[in-house]
């Protein structure tokens, strides 16, 4: 079973850190530092490598499906963000069409990165769950400061 707390705490990094650099994200918009935000969101996709291994470890264990479900929406959250704003640069966040199924994608993944820290024990949680409530402040705060 070290291999599962191992995973487990894996996890909970991922999601912690994650965060934090979607938040740091957040205020380099803020300070109107964009170019310091694309790099950060940039470097956030490489969540992607942590949550492919725990994909991996959990289908040698007996996860819930739903463990399986938050894996794929961030890995699919990451993906379509790497492709669409990194590496084709579409400015979808000034279509209001685009922006509400794009911040649903963005918390529903986020929100799952919760229950993926949540295998680390409760105050993993804990900790996540501010942090995710942080990062949703600042998401409405930014977007209203810059439209982003």
């Amino acid at each position: 079973m070290a291999t599962m707390r191992t995973a487990n705490l894996i996890g909970a990094i991922t999601a912690n850190v994650y965060m934090f650099l979607v938040i740091a994200l957040f205020i380099a918009r803020m300070l109107g530092q964009l170019e310091i935000g694309q790099w950060i969101g940039l470097a956030s996709t490489f969540a992607i490598i942590p949550l492919a291994y725990l994909f991996a470890v959990g289908l040698h264990t007996n996860r819930h499906k739903i463990y399986f479900v938050w894996l794929i929406l961030m890995i699919l959250f990451l993906l379509f963000e790497l492709i669409v704003d990194h590496i084709l640069s579409i400015d979808f966040r000034s279509v209001q069409w685009a922006v509400v199924p794009y911040l649903m994608f963005f918390f529903g993944a986020t929100g799952g990165m919760i229950g993926i820290a949540a295998q680390a024990g409760r105050p993993w949680a804990i900790v996540t769950s501010f942090t995710f409530l942080i990062m949703v402040a600042l998401a409405f705060i930014q977007r209203s400061m810059t439209g982003l």
